[in-house]
């Protein structure tokens, strides 16, 4: 057997940064998140207006997941000989198009086919953009990167959380969504005006999803991911059930509750950049090892006082910013030759990682409560953080002609 040196792709080679076109890149990713996450602050009116229950309503979030899911995984092979720039932009299109219509949908199954078209835009851009950065940055810039990428994600949440259900009181869903169509327009007309042509290098198919799969260290990292990403959205899930039943919190408090923790998130992800600069296993290993801690705390001394529950809520959103930069990082270092297969491998094993957890909470929330909850979420992450410590490789991997072998580049 023969090793050879890993070479990094075209996607990782050393380029002039271009700072704006990851801004582009960060717009997307707000208005894919906030796209997604609207119809949860306006599933009561939505429903309404539609004549269905608010759980047929819900399934607009469900649907997007499982498409998003299957097109991380797709993307790479059904694009592999298009210029990446068109891909993108073809992106930032077909989210304008779904927004609009759900905007104008008069019953469920155009609701539903407005986020089946989200979802084909959100997974495919996720998984490509990585990659992306890769190629827009230069290397040692990616860290920074990707954690400018990822502020895109707590500042939607924030918006679709608290300006949706707002403005959905104000002018109506519909509305909103036509709003969201308008960012959806900036969005484009900025991606066009930045994003660089990227030709691909060589055709990626769908076989490459699982020769990077067979890569050493890279199965270990998959289930800590799948571990990280459900024992934190078992806990999410059911964040605000725990504030209200054991913190005693009121609406109010509720509310600036929750914005403490899409503030802490925001900030956790902007000091992930930094972070990933110095130790890429220390910052794996720490965050889902706070998260854990804090899940148990939570479980044995939760509202004990509603000012300690605030502080852990908020530590939490604070660990959790990092997770997402951290990992994509790790997928950077790994397989550099194939991050954008990687990223796809990624996206969908944290659709995936939503679903699960918020399924086990649901489980744990009917047998033990809600305490019982935060103890599961705690050990999912504790077992994360010991995979890491022991299992998780952040090196690069090549694949040779016999099998994948593990080579360290220093």
């Amino acid at each position: 057997m023969t090793t050879q040196e890993p070479q990094r792709s075209t996607y990782a080679s050393p380029t002039p940064s271009r700072w704006v076109a990851v801004l582009s890149l960060t717009m997307g990713v707000f208005s894919l998140v906030m796209a997604e996450f609207l119809p949860a602050s306006l599933l009561t009116p939505m429903a309404d207006s539609l004549m269905i229950s608010e759980g047929q309503a819900g399934q607009a979030v469900t649907v997007t997941a499982v498409v998003a899911l299957l097109s991380g995984l797709l993307v790479t092979s059904v694009t592999q000989r298009l210029d990446r720039r068109h891909v993108l932009l073809g992106f930032s299109v077909l989210m304008i198009a779904a927004n609009l219509v759900v905007a104008f949908a008069p019953h469920l199954i155009w609701l539903l086919i407005g986020r089946i078209l989200l979802g084909v835009a959100l997974g495919g851009f996720w998984a490509l953009s990585t990659a992306t950065v890769m190629r827009l940055v230069a290397e040692h810039d990616v860290p920074r990167a990707l954690s400018l990428l990822f502020t895109g994600v707590p500042i939607a949440t924030i918006s679709a959380a608290a300006l949706g259900s707002y403005l959905g009181d104000m002018i109506g869903w519909r509305n909103v969504f036509l709003l969201a169509t308008a960012l959806s327009v900036l969005t484009l007309i900025l991606q066009y005006a930045t994003l660089p042509r990227m030709t691909p290098e060589r055709p990626t198919p769908l076989g490459t999803l699982v020769s990077v799969i067979k890569r050493p260290g890279m199965a270990v990292g998959i289930v800590a991911i799948l571990l990280v990403f459900c024992g934190h959205f078992a806990f999410f899930t059911y964040v605000r059930p725990f504030l209200e039943a054991v913190s005693g919190m009121g609406i109010n408090e509720l509310s600036s509750t929750l914005l403490a923790f899409g503030v802490a998130n925001f900030v956790g992800t902007l000091v992930a950049g930094y972070l990933l600069e110095r130790s890429l296993r220390l910052t794996l290993l720490l965050m889902p090892l706070i998260m854990g801690m804090l899940g148990w705390l939570l479980a044995t001394l939760g509202g004990i006082s509603m000012g300690t529950d605030v502080l852990m809520v908020a530590l939490w959103g604070f660990a959790f910013g990092a997770v997402p930069v951290a990992w994509s990082t790790w997928i950077t270092r790994v397989v550099p030759d194939e991050a954008e297969s990687g990223g796809g491998l990624i996206v969908a094993s944290i659709q995936l990682a939503i679903a699960l957890g918020a399924a086990v909470g649901g489980v744990m929330f009917d047998i033990s409560g809600v305490l019982g909850v935060c103890a599961t979420a705690g050990t999912l992450l504790l077992a994360a953080a010991a995979l890491v410590l022991v299992g998780v490789r952040t090196q690069p991997t090549v694949s040779t002609d016999d099998d994948a072998v593990a080579v360290a580049c220093q």
